[in-house]
């Protein structure tokens, strides 16, 4: 088949042909029809985790089934479906259930395993769900690994209807999938940004505020949802009112922090790490993606204009979900 392949991280991609997997007696291959770029498609290029090499990028596929597995049932070549990028193994699940993604089996397409940039990507048949009705397909590549990233954020943080919700960076997947979610759970939503016009754009799609990432602001939160890491951490924990929780899903801005311990103790604050989602977790975020759920996609590139939607990602121009148009057959 043909991929964008990374051979070296620290590294650079290249278009090219690789040996297609072929898919287990319980897997699927799927054709991608769109895929969507994260951070970990920069990340990868610094090493930042470095990959089992040579590596397929992407996390985020929405496809039609190519073929599947001689255990497979209820999905057939033809089936129109999305996939969820959180791979478990069963006996997680079993143990685990809803927290299967602190199992030690735990996978993210496009990470640990091939991902979608590519002519077919093979997963666990249990990660393709049917394409939500309604939707494009750049909203069904955009929305898995971002909203689903979101909504266990929200999930563990506790969030409820007439809360305060702070959401920092605006304008990256995960930061506006949180800031859809929080407006559908009835929370009061403001945001932050560097950029005057992804305020404006928070402003246009419900945010009750926003404010630029360098202002306290008015706010005082009972959750911020942070992505960004030392450049907003201080201001972030600031924003949080007393009793506080601060949820933690990414670091773009870097990998370390300080914490102020006795702002941490005496303000009784609850700092919540969290990583993608479990099967449970996909499912209800396709059900909300299928009744309606915003969805942000910034811009479309065809597949073989990929270095130039990764600088598009680097340049942090985006609001939403940069994806890739594969060529249809």
């Amino acid at each position: 088949m043909h991929a964008w392949i990374l051979d070296e991280s620290p590294g650079t991609y290249r278009w090219g042909e690789i040996d297609v997997t072929d898919p287990g007696p319980d897997d699927v291959r799927v054709a991608p029809r769109v895929s969507a770029l994260n951070h970990m498609d920069l990340w990868l290029t610094r090493g930042q985790p470095r990959p089992t090499l040579p590596h397929v990028p992407g996390c985020d596929v929405a496809g039609v089934v190519e073929s599947v597995g001689s255990n497979v049932t209820g999905l057939a070549p033809g089936d129109e479906v999305v996939l969820n990028p959180a791979v478990s193994p069963v006996a997680d699940i079993v143990a685990l259930g809803n927290d299967a993604p602190l199992g030690p089996g735990f996978q993210i397409l496009g990470e640990q395993r091939w991902g979608g940039h590519a002519d077919l990507v093979v997963v666990p048949a249990r990660n393709a769900l049917p394409r939500p009705p309604g939707r494009s397909w750049e909203e069904c590549a955009a929305y898995p690994l971002a909203t689903l990233t979101a909504w266990r954020m929200l999930r563990r943080a506790r969030l409820t209807a007439g809360e305060t919700l702070l959401v920092v960076g605006v304008g990256g997947g995960v930061a506006s999938a949180a800031l859809a979610l929080g407006l559908h759970l009835g929370a009061e939503v403001f945001v932050t940004s560097t950029s005057a016009d992804k305020r404006e754009q928070a402003l246009a799609r419900g945010a009750h505020g926003a404010f630029a990432s360098d202002e306290p602001g008015p706010v005082r939160a009972h959750v911020v949802v942070e992505t960004v890491g030392p450049a907003t951490w201080a201001s972030s924990t600031r924003a949080l009112r007393p009793g506080g929780r601060m949820v933690v899903a990414g670091g773009t801005s870097g990998q370390e922090v300080t914490l102020s311990l006795p702002r941490l103790f005496f303000k009784q604050h609850e700092i919540i790490g969290s990583t993608m989602g479990s099967y449970e977790e996909f499912a209800e975020v396709t059900r909300l993606v299928a009744q309606g759920l915003p969805i942000f996609v910034d811009r479309a590139f065809p597949l073989d204009e990929y270095p130039a939607a990764l600088e598009h990602l680097r340049a942090a121009r985006h609001f939403g979900n940069v994806v890739l148009t594969h060529p249809t057959p």
